[in-house]
């Protein structure tokens, strides 16, 4: 949360801000995502403008997650840019746009975690990877390609064939 008492309500008045805020629950997606409490670092700007308070800055956490190939744990730094308007009660904005559409300023606070929350899950991968040539898990054993040997195979039937085998004792190569 910012105080906009600090920056007032002229226009042209701004102020930094350096803080460190703990992650909320669900800050993430399935895979990859910030731990809860693990502190997300802000380096803002809130600058007042005629409609409200411009908000614009980075953020930057550190992301924990799995391998989606081979479920190794990974550990990255990610930092968003976030820019936001926060409409004044009663101003042009506030009255020109719908509820949902632009963020507001509530006694004299903005409420930065949806805005941060939603720059940093539309930065994260859908599909986050160990290492880009990441081979995954053999689906026949389950052991890590990189571990196994460049021969390793698994011999797979045709479970439609498999009768014919019974029945015949094996394959041409096998007789």
């Amino acid at each position: 949360m910012i105080d906009t008492r600090e920056i007032g309500h002229r226009a042209g008045q701004s102020r930094a801000y350096s803080r460190q805020a703990p992650a909320p629950a669900g800050f993430g997606l399935d895979m990859i995502r910030v731990p809860e409490g693990e502190p997300v670092e802000l380096d803002l700007l809130a600058e007042s403008v005629v409609e409200g308070v411009l908000v614009s800055g980075t953020a930057a956490a550190t992301l924990t997650g799995e391998c989606v190939r081979c479920l190794d744990p990974i550990s990255e730094e990610i930092e968003v840019e976030v820019r936001e308007l926060f409409a004044y009660p009663d101003s042009a904005t506030d009255a020109s746009t719908d509820e949902d559409e632009v963020e507001r300023v509530v006694d004299d606070l903005v409420d930065l975690e949806p805005v941060v929350r939603d720059a940093m899950l539309l930065s994260l991968p859908s599909a986050p990877l160990c290492s880009p040539d990441c081979q995954g898990l053999c689906s026949g054993c389950g052991t890590k390609w990189a571990e196994l040997a460049p021969d390793h195979t698994h011999e797979t039937i045709d479970p439609r064939w498999a009768a014919l085998r019974e029945r015949f004792g094996g394959t041409e190569e096998e007789n």
